[in-house]
């Protein structure tokens, strides 16, 4: 055996042993999810929906969240499809409902992924600074900015018992800016700079802090190019790849793999999937 194969990797919190470099780390690919358990907010629809069949796909047990119903509808759609899969009704507005919710899903078994996905309703509809009211901005900072804080109050020490991912779904809007979306924009810039404080103070944890900034076709989606047909053309055109991502093949992908062991050296980061519409990374 050569010199460089006997060398072990060193042990940092999460990991469970020292093993020779070559030797597998798993029984499973690095991007299965089997045996862990993995929360995603606004799981009801959209991104979310995608998201949490890609996590039950790779083997995960999901915990489906969302304001209304629809989230069960989902879960049990996963379970149809031979998933494991359970909902529980969760605002992220309200702290006393993610502590309920999260408290629960501990209690079934732990954490070891915490995606917060959720968005405000009104996320998606076009508006100019000066026409916006005070409502208007709480409802994105209520949902994206304390709905952040909570989240990551309420999963942390169940995610630093495991070893896992805190995951926020940001946007190019909040790298970048957008015109029509200043509130939207504002929150997501702010999330991302607060996945990257906690990566910074989890680090110790052993906790993985990370975000990913997509580009699907979704409801909202489906809502734009029917108010303004335009937009369709506007907005694949700026894609290199042609195309909107798929929720689960392409988005819950990304977050697959970000869950799994085979990122288990990832913190602090933006993956943008989107298809190369914003490269300024």
């Amino acid at each position: 055996m050569s010199e460089r194969s006997e060398r072990t990797i060193s042990t940092v919190p999460g990991d469970r042993s020292e093993q020779p470099i070559g030797a597998p780390r798993s029984e499973h690919p690095m991007a299965s999810l089997v045996g862990k358990r993995v929360f995603v907010t606004g799981a009801g629809a959209g991104v979310g929906a995608g998201l949490v069949q890609a996590c039950a796909d790779a083997g995960a047990h999901v915990i489906v969240t969302s304001r209304g119903a629809n989230g069960e509808t989902v879960a049990d759609a996963i379970v149809a499809g031979g998933g494991s899969a359970e909902w529980m009704a969760c605002d992220v507005s309200s702290r006393a409902s993610i502590e309920a919710a999260v408290g629960a899903a501990i209690a079934g078994g732990g954490l070891h992924a915490f995606v917060h996905n959720a968005v405000s309703r009104l996320s998606s509809v076009p508006h100019r600074l000066e026409d916006m009211d005070d409502e208007h901005w709480e409802d994105h900072a209520a949902v994206s900015l304390r709905g952040s804080f909570w989240c990551a109050v309420a999963c942390r020490d169940a995610l630093a018992a495991t070893g896992g991912l805190f995951l926020v779904m940001t946007s190019p809007a909040g790298m970048e800016g957008s015109v029509g979306l200043p509130f939207y924009g504002t929150v997501k810039g702010a999330q991302r700079g607060f996945a990257k404080s906690l990566a910074r103070e989890w680090a110790p944890l052993g906790i993985r802090v990370n975000s990913i900034s997509p580009l699907a076709a979704t409801p909202a989606m489906d809502n734009l190019f029917e108010v303004d047909p335009p937009s369709r053309e506007r907005i694949l055109g700026k894609i290199p790849l042609g195309r909107l991502g798929d929720s689960a093949a392409d988005i819950g992908a990304a977050a697959v793999f970000l869950a799994s062991d085979g990122a288990s050296y990832i913190t602090g980061q933006t993956l943008v999937v989107d298809g190369g519409r914003f490269m300024n990374l």
